[in-house]
Protein backbone atom coordinates (compact mmCIF):
# COMPACT_ATOMS: atom_id res chain seq x y z
CA UNK A 1 0.00 0.00 0.00
CA UNK A 2 1.20 3.57 -0.41
CA UNK A 3 2.99 5.28 2.21
CA UNK A 4 0.42 7.64 3.95
CA UNK A 5 1.88 11.07 2.63
CA UNK A 6 -0.92 13.20 4.76
CA UNK A 7 1.52 13.71 7.20
CA UNK A 8 4.44 14.29 5.14
CA UNK A 9 3.10 16.70 2.57
CA UNK A 10 5.99 18.69 1.39
CA UNK A 11 6.37 22.44 1.72
CA UNK A 12 9.40 24.45 0.46
CA UNK A 13 9.61 27.77 0.05
CA UNK A 14 10.98 28.45 -3.27
CA UNK A 15 14.22 31.40 -3.98
CA UNK A 16 13.48 35.01 -3.30
CA UNK A 17 12.34 36.86 -6.83
CA UNK A 18 13.81 40.12 -7.26
CA UNK A 19 13.66 41.93 -11.14
CA UNK A 20 13.87 45.23 -12.05
CA UNK A 21 11.38 47.54 -14.23
CA UNK A 22 12.51 50.10 -16.28
CA UNK A 23 10.24 53.00 -17.84
CA UNK A 24 7.36 51.02 -16.81
CA UNK A 25 4.60 53.23 -15.54
CA UNK A 26 2.37 50.27 -13.84
CA UNK A 27 2.87 48.32 -11.14
CA UNK A 28 4.87 44.98 -12.81
CA UNK A 29 3.25 41.66 -11.29
CA UNK A 30 4.59 38.01 -11.52
CA UNK A 31 2.56 34.58 -11.45
CA UNK A 32 3.96 31.45 -10.29
CA UNK A 33 2.11 28.54 -12.01
CA UNK A 34 2.79 24.83 -11.09
CA UNK A 35 1.82 22.56 -13.89
CA UNK A 36 1.53 19.38 -11.28
CA UNK A 37 -1.83 17.79 -10.47
CA UNK A 38 -0.33 17.03 -6.98
CA UNK A 39 1.20 19.96 -5.83
CA UNK A 40 -0.37 23.72 -5.33
CA UNK A 41 1.29 26.91 -4.32
CA UNK A 42 0.04 29.15 -1.25
CA UNK A 43 1.20 32.65 0.52
CA UNK A 44 0.87 32.22 4.07
CA UNK A 45 3.13 33.18 6.67
CA UNK A 46 6.80 32.09 6.60
CA UNK A 47 8.35 33.67 9.97
CA UNK A 48 7.27 30.41 12.52
CA UNK A 49 8.02 26.70 11.10
CA UNK A 50 5.22 25.88 13.23
CA UNK A 51 2.61 27.42 10.63
CA UNK A 52 4.23 24.37 8.37
CA UNK A 53 3.62 21.85 10.64
CA UNK A 54 0.06 23.03 11.46
CA UNK A 55 -1.09 23.34 7.67
CA UNK A 56 0.47 19.49 6.97
CA UNK A 57 -1.80 18.57 10.46
CA UNK A 58 -4.63 19.87 9.37
CA UNK A 59 -4.75 19.53 5.66
CA UNK A 60 -4.42 15.37 6.63
CA UNK A 61 -7.55 15.80 9.39
CA UNK A 62 -9.47 17.17 6.06
CA UNK A 63 -8.64 15.24 3.64
CA UNK A 64 -7.43 12.03 4.75
CA UNK A 65 -5.11 9.85 2.98
CA UNK A 66 -7.69 7.04 2.06
CA UNK A 67 -11.52 7.29 2.07
CA UNK A 68 -12.61 5.31 -0.38
CA UNK A 69 -11.23 7.02 -3.67
CA UNK A 70 -12.23 5.51 -6.74
CA UNK A 71 -9.26 6.84 -8.63
CA UNK A 72 -6.91 3.84 -9.31
CA UNK A 73 -3.65 5.23 -8.86
CA UNK A 74 -4.38 5.28 -5.45
CA UNK A 75 -3.36 9.41 -4.26
CA UNK A 76 -6.65 11.46 -4.71
CA UNK A 77 -6.09 12.94 -1.99
CA UNK A 78 -2.94 14.49 -3.34
CA UNK A 79 -5.37 15.82 -5.99
CA UNK A 80 -7.62 17.42 -3.99
CA UNK A 81 -4.95 19.11 -1.61
CA UNK A 82 -3.68 20.50 -4.75
CA UNK A 83 -6.92 22.03 -6.06
CA UNK A 84 -7.56 23.64 -2.70
CA UNK A 85 -4.32 25.28 -2.17
CA UNK A 86 -4.39 26.43 -6.14
CA UNK A 87 -2.38 25.88 -9.21
CA UNK A 88 -0.95 29.47 -9.26
CA UNK A 89 -0.26 32.86 -7.34
CA UNK A 90 -0.05 36.57 -8.48
CA UNK A 91 2.31 38.90 -6.49
CA UNK A 92 2.66 42.63 -7.40
CA UNK A 93 6.24 43.91 -8.03
CA UNK A 94 7.57 47.01 -6.60
CA UNK A 95 10.65 48.64 -6.60
CA UNK A 96 12.07 45.36 -7.71
CA UNK A 97 10.59 43.18 -4.74
CA UNK A 98 7.71 40.89 -4.50
CA UNK A 99 4.94 42.96 -2.58
CA UNK A 100 4.62 40.09 0.20
CA UNK A 101 3.34 41.03 3.79
CA UNK A 102 5.61 41.43 6.47
CA UNK A 103 5.32 37.16 7.79
CA UNK A 104 4.34 36.06 4.55
CA UNK A 105 5.98 33.53 1.87
CA UNK A 106 5.02 31.34 -0.95
CA UNK A 107 4.86 28.19 -0.84
CA UNK A 108 5.15 25.23 -2.88
CA UNK A 109 3.17 22.27 -1.35
CA UNK A 110 3.84 18.54 -2.70
CA UNK A 111 1.48 16.13 -1.42
CA UNK A 112 2.04 12.68 -3.39
CA UNK A 113 6.31 13.15 -2.90
CA UNK A 114 8.66 14.64 -2.61
CA UNK A 115 8.86 14.84 -6.20
CA UNK A 116 11.37 16.37 -8.14
CA UNK A 117 8.72 19.43 -9.39
CA UNK A 118 8.98 22.83 -11.82
CA UNK A 119 7.31 25.80 -10.78
CA UNK A 120 7.13 28.57 -13.70
CA UNK A 121 7.19 32.18 -12.96
CA UNK A 122 6.13 34.68 -15.59
CA UNK A 123 6.93 39.03 -14.79
CA UNK A 124 3.46 40.89 -16.08
CA UNK A 125 4.14 44.23 -17.10
CA UNK A 126 1.73 46.51 -15.68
Amino acid sequence: PPVSLASQSHHEKPPELTCTSRGNPGFPASTRYSPHTTGGLTINENADPDVKQDFTTEMAKIVPWEDKYRHFEGNSAAHIKASMMGFSQEVIIEDGRLLLGTWQGIYFCEYDGPRRRKVYVKILEG
